[in-house]
């Protein structure tokens, strides 16, 4: 009897992998999601850090299971195979659970490479692990995270920071800014732009026909019909009623807390929050273990953890690598639909056909 052979994907996805602070987990959830050969079949990984780094964590870890090979770019990768592609060429120390800037010049010149490799082409995704902003700014990063960094790479002037999760995506309007700045940040014009930056992400990175999104107020009540605040009546209100006079469907302004608490997300696509923690302390709360950072309305296809580099727990063998693997997912996935979108539009009839089936007819 003929041995059954194994799946070999012919196209699979390169998927870079930017180590983060090696200082923090990512180089355990990094070992932990890929030494299940099942995530090579679909993808090559290849990750940008350092060799020393793994060896170190793989001794500490006891983690013998996971392997790798060495390679001086992504068009070395082997595609049966984990590659490890050296950042930097000095010695860097490793201290593990502690915030240095030893650890913020590996993390900053293993992202910079996967960028570089990212723009060339070398690879078709880009997954970030967790740094410390802290550490990464002494050694010379000027932006407030990576979703700004990218923006600037790719010349886009204001991309859009999109939470995922199987049940939910939470799209910002405003990031990482001081509470204090929100309400003046907050325009008509840069809502109108955000709601259809996410109409368009939803279509296009999510395979969402027609995508149905809820907008929050800013305001306690969003803003109780003016007695807590003029933003929503002045600035909210009439954004949405501009995404719908484009032909996009936007409703709110809702109350944060009574929309979660009640459940209402279940019937939109996405929900568009004013400022960082309104939309991110529900969606972690709800979705933690699998949540995703994607940054949108750029060019290239980037994702990340929900969490950051997690130094209580560095060495000891428990940090959870869901969310890493999420990331992962949900960077093909969305390349994935990329694909599909540009194939559509290049052929309306496609269109045409994909709607008439979601909607139950019978195509002849």
């Amino acid at each position: 009897m003929e041995k059954e052979k194994d799946y070999v994907n012919p196209n699979p996805i390169k998927v870079g992998i930017s180590i983060g602070d090696i200082n923090g987990i990512g180089p355990e959830i990094i070992m932990k999601v890929f030494k299940d050969p099942r995530m090579s079949i679909d993808c090559t990984p290849i990750i940008y850090g350092s060799t020393k780094v793994f060896a170190h964590y793989k001794k500490v870890l006891d983690e013998n299971d996971f392997s790798y090979q060495s390679c001086k770019s992504a068009s070395e990768a082997h595609s049966k195979k984990v590659n490890v592609v050296n950042a930097w060429q000095d010695d860097i120390a490793i201290e593990e659970g502690k915030m240095t800037e030893e650890g913020g010049k590996a993390a900053f010149a293993a992202l910079e490479l996967a960028t570089q490799e990212l723009a060339s082409g070398k690879i078709d995704v880009l997954v970030t692990a967790p740094i410390s902003k802290e550490a990464i700014v002494k050694a010379g990063f000027k932006f407030p995270g990576h979703t700004e960094y990218l923006a600037d790479l790719s010349g886009e002037k204001d991309a859009l920071m999109i939470m995922v999760s199987s049940a939910l995506k939470v799209a910002l309007v405003t990031s990482h800014i001081p509470l204090k700045d929100v309400s003046t940040a907050l325009t008509r014009e840069k809502i109108v732009d955000k709601i259809k930056a996410f109409d368009q992400s939803l279509r296009k990175d999510f395979g969402v026909i027609r995508p149905k999104i809820a907008v929050f107020g800013v305001n306690p009540h969003a803003g109780e019909n003016g007695k807590m605040g003029a933003e929503e009546q002045e600035i909210i209100t009439p954004a949405i009623n501009a995404a719908k006079n484009a032909d996009i469907l936007a409703f709110g302004p809702y109350p944060a807390d009574g929309f979660f608490g009640s459940n209402a997300m279940k019937g939109f696509d996405g929900v568009l929050a004013m400022y960082h923690d309104q939309g991110l302390a529900a969606f972690k709360a709800l979705a933690f273990e699998e949540g995703v950072n994607y940054t949108a309305g750029l060019p290239i296809v980037r994702t990340s953890p929900d969490h950051g580099t997690a130094f209580d727990i560095v060495g000891k063998g428990i940090a959870s690598e869901q969310s890493l693997r999420s990331a992962i997912y949900t960077a093909m996935d969305v390349f994935k639909n990329r694909k599909m979108h540009r194939e559509i539009n290049a052929n309306p009839l496609k269109s045409q056909v994909r709607e008439r089936k979601r909607e139950g007819e019978e195509i002849e």
